[in-house]
């Protein structure tokens, strides 16, 4: 069963989320866990979980290099290209890899083989042993690289080698509801939208409720720092028919074992919230 932890907006506690309930399953409740932190702009996840590496190795995309020995210039290579990525001048063709999405279109269908696709770098996968039970998986970009989606499928694939029939995956998303997210969750079997009680947060739940509807996902809602601000939050969701899966208190404890890097395992409050949220994925997932 594949998990999203997702958000509208950044700095909600996706992170804080995804490691505290991945260390609460494996541990307290003794389930085979993989998390994956697909945020691979700026993974934070393995900031607060210590285990050994397993395996660390580049990661490749493919992108088309110009062969002109080749090439006769007929254009066909600039009229496939949906995403302005290759540019046919009378005497050149040029390749803005950063813009290649890798379909293979210009490669597969050049008449002469002329644009032969070769391995770009984009960044790097990290694998992790945390405990018997809890696995996790980390990519992060190389800079100047354009485009998240590619490593994050591919962080995708790392994670889902991993799993088994008794496991769970959990995907640690990336903010927002653009490209990078819609890889993220679109094949989960449940997304768990975290935000808090603010005007901003109620704001961008709105739209990742709306994004999530568009892919036809079950949805969960999780309030962090709950006892701020108001109760819109929970007044959209009981008339959206959402069910807020927990409340995650806004406690001076939290924040400083968050601020040193440390799980929240020591915080009663937080732990009877994770059991409750635990509850709920299973209920969602049918699983006994």
């Amino acid at each position: 069963m594949k998990i999203a932890i997702a958000s509208g907006k950044g700095g909600t506690g996706k992170t804080t989320l995804s490691v505290n309930l991945a260390y609460y399953l494996s541990g307290k409740l003794g389930k085979k866990v993989v998390l994956a932190d697909l945020d691979v702009e700026e993974p934070n996840s393995g900031l607060f979980l210590k285990g050994k590496l397993l395996k660390e190795q580049p990661e490749y995309r493919p992108v088309p290099v110009w062969q002109p020995d080749k090439c006769t210039f007929c254009g066909k290579c600039n009229s496939l290209c949906n995403f302005n990525a290759i540019a046919s001048l009378p005497k050149t063709i040029l390749v803005f890899k950063e813009l290649c999405h890798s379909c293979y279109a210009c490669s597969e269908l050049c008449p002469e083989d002329a644009l032969p696709m070769e391995n770009l770098k984009m960044g790097i996968s990290r694998v992790f042993s945390i405990n018997q039970n809890f696995t996790f998986l980390e990519g992060v970009l190389d800079i100047g690289q354009e485009s998240a989606v590619p490593l994050i499928k591919k962080i995708k694939e790392l994670a889902e080698n991993k799993i088994n029939k008794d496991s769970l995956l959990l995907f640690d998303s990336p903010p927002g509801t653009s490209c990078p997210v819609i890889e993220a969750t679109k094949d989960a079997d449940l997304v768990i939208l975290i935000t808090e009680p603010t005007p901003f947060g109620f704001h961008d739940l709105r739209l990742a409720v709306k994004t999530m509807r568009e892919l036809d996902k079950k949805i969960l809602v999780v309030i962090n720092r709950y006892g701020i601000g108001n109760k819109d939050i929970e007044k959209y969701c009981k008339k959206q028919n959402i069910e807020i899966a927990g409340k995650i208190p806004y406690s001076r404890k939290v924040a400083e074992l968050y601020s040193k890097g440390l799980l929240l395992e020591s915080c009663l409050e937080v732990q009877k919230e994770l059991e409750k949220i635990a509850k709920q994925i299973y209920t969602n997932l049918n699983i006994y």
